[in-house]
């Protein structure tokens, strides 16, 4: 493939022009995946684990084609699903045989016909991390007819703690935490005849998804830095004592851990036999600010320029998707070509305008386009029905989104 995407310190007008001539039939507002940059974050990630698989996070991808294109490589195995409904409309669809959701369900439906599929059931490992999450498994095998046994995974804390717990970092996600905690979790599901219990996982989202080198935050970037490196050693040490009680009461298939942000790192480890990791492949722009790695942006969104309000202004079309977590610029999507473009701080992005200043606003006319990077991956899915691939100069083929399939995972 040709024409390999820009890095974000390599914008350049060649790129605008590639991008522009590739979509010319396409009327703004579309997304697009530039596939060299996508083959070349998947080469990058699988190198990063140094031979230790890949579980693809679907909720950064939300794609099924491309789903399936990245675990058709070497280095890649299984999907990392972000609720049932998704899992089971995976498995139904043939994307996958081998699906662990990465987050405890209560959807009653949905686990009543997970237990009522043997298919599904080999397909597909649940999150737990509570003696109710089992409760509500056998409530749904209960229910089901002729049911087959389901498979879990406990998931851990993996969060750092310091100052006698004054100060944590890291996704508030399961209450296990300790050796003993997570020994007596799996103790309780192999008493259970209608679960297994097949893995682990230890998602370290205070190093995987927390940049380490925030643009013009020197001081804040020393402070996670050096809170990563405590943490990354205090996990490595729990991490191990934990697999190694848990394998004490029963094997185990997978020990999941890391991120896009962690990859190296964690698959140093030995206990972990699997890295969990998606945001990579788009490399949207909360990944820019990490100093191990840089990946290529291969996700983007083009708007159509609709107004000029005044000297060195423009205003585009929509705009307003907005990334997930605490409200904070860096939630909001990145305006990236042409370069020279920023968000107007009064306005920021918007749902049916957004304004944008900058040296490149006077160069651009009504009904230029200006493109974006979202601030997360999978999130921008959300709001287009289809992905146009571009391959060099050329949109090669046009794929749907989970929305654009009629699917909406919550």
């Amino acid at each position: 493939m040709s024409g390999p995407a820009p890095s974000p310190g390599q914008l350049g007008p060649d790129d605008l022009l590639r991008y522009n001539a590739a979509t010319a039939h396409l009327e703004p507002p579309f997304a697009v995946v530039d596939l060299a940059a996508f083959e070349a974050n998947a080469a990058s990630m699988a190198r990063r684990a140094a031979g230790k698989p890949i579980r693809v996070a679907s909720k950064s991808v939300r794609c099924r084609a491309l789903l399936a294109a990245v675990l058709a490589r070497d280095g890649f195995r299984g999907i990392l699903a972000f609720s049932l409904p998704e899992a089971l409309w995976l498995a139904d669809q043939g994307t996958a045989d081998d699906i662990v959701v990465a987050y405890p369900s209560a959807d009653g439906a949905a686990l009543t016909r997970l237990a009522g599929s043997p298919a599904a059931a080999r397909a597909i490992t649940l999150m737990v991390d509570s003696r109710d999450h089992l409760d509500l498994i056998e409530k749904a095998e209960a229910a089901a007819p002729s049911p087959s046994p389901v498979q879990v995974c406990i998931d851990l804390d993996t969060g750092f703690r310091a100052l006698g717990g004054l100060l944590r970092a890291g996704a508030r996600r399961s209450p296990v935490r300790t050796p003993e905690q997570a020994a007596a979790l799996a103790r309780d599901i192999v008493a259970r005849p209608g679960l297994r219990l097949t893995g682990l996982m230890a998602y370290e989202a205070q190093i995987a998804g927390v940049g380490d080198q925030p643009s013009g935050r020197p001081l804040y970037g020393m402070a996670v830095r050096l809170m990563q490196n405590r943490s990354a050693a205090e996990l490595a040490q729990r991490r191990a004592a934990i697999t190694a009680a848990v394998r004490a009461v029963t094997p185990l298939r997978f020990v999941n851990g890391g991120g896009t942000g962690s990859i190296e790192r964690t698959a140093a480890e030995a206990a972990v036999t699997e890295i969990g990791a998606g945001s990579g492949l788009y490399q949207p722009g909360l990944f820019d600010s990490y100093r191990a790695f840089s990946g290529q942006p291969a996700a983007l969104f083009a708007l159509p320029v609709v107004r000029r309000p005044g000297p060195g202004v423009v205003t585009v079309a929509g705009g307003g998707y907005v990334a997930s977590g605490p409200a904070h610029p860096s939630r909001l999507p990145l305006p990236y070509l042409p370069a020279g473009l920023r968000l107007d701080r009064q306005e920021g992005a918007g749902e049916v305008q957004t304004p944008l200043l900058g040296p490149a606003a006077g160069r651009l006319r009504i009904g230029d386009r200006v493109w974006f990077r979202h601030a997360k991956a999978g999130e921008l899915c959300e709001r287009f029905a289809e992905l146009h691939l571009i391959d060099g100069a050329a949109v090669t083929a046009t794929v749907p989104t989970y929305r654009g399939e009629g699917q909406a995972f919550g």
